[in-house]
């Protein structure tokens, strides 16, 4: 019998472990176990002891000497004792919050039994706040596991119960009577407080773990939905953007359309009344035009939702902003056929949703950024090299004009050839290695009538590799630059070579060589690093050059210049691809 009533009193205990799981403090307490502030402490042990006072109240009075029960008490005689299920909130204490939790909670509800009187007073006082120890050390060695499980928690609820049995036996006077009691009740208790102990753990453990489920699932979903829509989104907020990320939703939103809308009109609806909830239309629901206005999230019924046709299966709405930055483009809707199936978990899954477009929204506009500083930065680039040439090209020019007509007309032809393609060059991101080619023949054909009797220029071109697409303006200014500085003290015997081949079936090679000066080690190893002064000229060639060979090919394609002193200079670089339209289709 005594079993029977025992176990029926941990109906008490299941109500109050689930009404625990919903306090945000002991949650807290289960995430970080005994790392809570100290004034949550204090009320956690209150809690937890007030949890053990109840315990003794709910218990069964054991009247020794007439072998009696019975139920709920405010006092209790000298002859008398409780059959209770005090322990279990004690050692459910210890086992969470740890030793300082147990011990605090055991000396509330201990000294509370004191009181309370009876001949196992003191006894049952002093195993309690024991208990309370025995279950916060338990709990401290078994900290690195979030939660104790509950066959643990059923044993130090058994140990502890155990345990109090024998300290009755130690210090109850008279010892017949505390005998007798321990027979009577040691046993019911021992087993129905270690199998309450283990419910309280399960029922905690079971209400948290499937709230982290339904979370966890809600996380799924989102991380899902991001994959899914983020290779729209990050193309802005436009119609077709704003259909493909509706048609998303729509499969994995329980809701019967979903709408996406900017500032002023519809640019999507999926899902039912598709028919006249079209995009270009005007915004007139007065609820889309709040969310836009105020950024806040609205529920609203078929009457704010403002359709025209009486007919609309469209009973009710949960609608959200979309924002890029700190500005509010647009507003996110999903429908629904009525207000009462939008529950609280749908408004944070919108919110979260919306959240989710608005971080894609603002990636789309850094991504814009990026892209236009990146063409600025090849268009500045592209600028400061165009002047090198032009004043050396004009005063060899100048020079012939008197002595040889007819060549300076040739090198004026030339000159306009090049600037032709430096322009033309200066207007488009790319160009071919043959277009190249031209451009710096063009240029070398100045230079030749200038240095007739120092330079001799050798080509060895592939005209299978000649489609390979390049940043323009990117050959010549390597020439340019093994003329300026690998002849500058060479009076004679000057050998150019440019070269451009195949290797490798997929690989075109450019190389550009001197049998000049050659590269100071010291500064060779600066030199595609940064900008360097130069003696005669603005020392950003060869920088701007593999600067711009990285930002379209990648750092693979950067410039390698080879160079010993006196020895002459090799600079190259190689392109993945030799086919104009495959590589203009990979940068467009």
């Amino acid at each position: 019998m005594l079993i029977a009533a025992m176990i029926e009193r941990l109906g008490i205990i299941v109500t109050i472990a689930f009404v625990m799981t919903r306090l945000g403090f002991f949650r807290k307490l289960i995430e970080q176990r005994s790392h809570v502030k100290k004034s949550q402490t204090v009320l956690i042990i209150l809690l937890f002891g007030f949890f053990g006072i109840i315990g003794s109240y709910t218990g069964l009075i054991v009247n020794a000497e007439a072998d009696e029960y019975a139920k709920w008490h405010m006092t209790l005689q000298e002859n008398e004792a409780i059959a209770n299920s005090r322990v279990i909130g004690i050692v459910a204490a210890g086992l969470l919050g740890g030793p300082w939790i147990g011990l605090g909670a055991g000396m509330v509800a201990g000294v509370h039994r004191y009181f309370l009187g009876g001949f196992t007073a003191f006894a049952c006082g002093i195993s309690t706040v024991l208990a309370g120890v025995l279950a916060g050390y338990i709990g401290k060695r078994e900290k690195k596991n979030r939660l104790v499980s509950p066959l643990k928690a059923f044993v130090v609820g058994f140990l502890a119960e155990a345990m109090q049995m024998a300290i009755i036996l130690l210090f109850a006077k008279p010892y017949g009577a505390a005998s007798e009691l321990v027979s009577d009740i040691g046993w019911p208790m021992i087993i129905a407080n270690g199998i309450g102990t283990g419910i309280f753990l399960l029922i905690i453990k079971s209400v948290v773990y499937e709230e982290e489920r339904m979370g966890a699932v809600q996380s799924q979903k989102a991380l899902r939905l991001a994959d899914k829509t983020v290779k729209y989104m990050r193309k802005g907020l436009n119609e077709s953007s704003a259909y493909a990320t509706c048609r998303i939703l729509m499969k994995e939103v329980d809701a019967i359309a979903v709408s996406i809308t900017d500032r002023t009109h519809i640019l999507a609806h999926v899902g039912v009344a598709s028919d006249h909830h079209q995009k270009h239309k005007p915004i007139q629901t007065e609820a889309t035009k709040r969310v836009i206005e105020t950024g806040e999230l609205l529920k609203v019924g078929k009457k704010e939702i403002h359709c025209d046709r009486d007919d609309c299966p469209l009973g009710a709405a949960v609608m959200a902003p979309l924002l890029k930055g700190d500005e509010i483009v647009g507003a996110l809707k999903f429908y629904f056929h009525s207000e009462k199936v939008i529950s609280p978990i749908m408004m944070e899954l919108t919110k979260g949703i919306a959240t989710l477009l608005s971080n894609q929204l603002e990636l789309a506009e850094i991504d814009t950024h990026k892209e236009l500083a990146k063409e600025s930065e090849v268009k500045a680039l592209q600028a400061q090299i165009s002047p090198h040439f032009l004043f050396n090209a004009i005063n060899v020019i100048v020079s012939l004009i008197r002595i040889n007509p007819d060549k300076a007309r040739t090198l004026l032809i030339s000159l306009s050839q090049f600037i032709r393609q430096n322009l033309s060059g200066s207007t488009k991101s790319t160009s071919t290695l043959k277009e190249e080619c031209q451009h710096v023949k063009a240029y070398l054909a100045i230079e030749e009538a200038r240095f007739y009797d120092r330079l001799q220029v050798k080509y060895d071109l592939d005209e299978d590799a000649m489609q390979a697409v390049v940043p323009s303006i990117t050959l010549q200014p390597l020439v340019e630059n093994a003329i300026k500085h690998g002849m500058k003290n060479q009076a004679e015997g000057f050998i150019l070579n440019i070269s451009i081949t195949r290797e490798n079936g997929n690989v075109v090679k450019v190389k550009v060589e001197d049998n000049g000066d050659g590269i100071e080690q010291s500064r060779l190893e600066t030199l595609l690093l940064q900008p360097v002064e130069s003696e005669t000229g603005t020392g950003l060639a060869l920088y701007n050059v593999n600067k711009r060979l990285e930002m379209m090919n990648g750092e693979e394609s950067g410039l390698i210049i080879r160079s010993v002193k006196g020895e002459g200079t090799a600079a190259q670089f190689t392109i993945k691809g030799g086919n104009a339209a495959d590589e203009s289709r990979n940068h467009r």
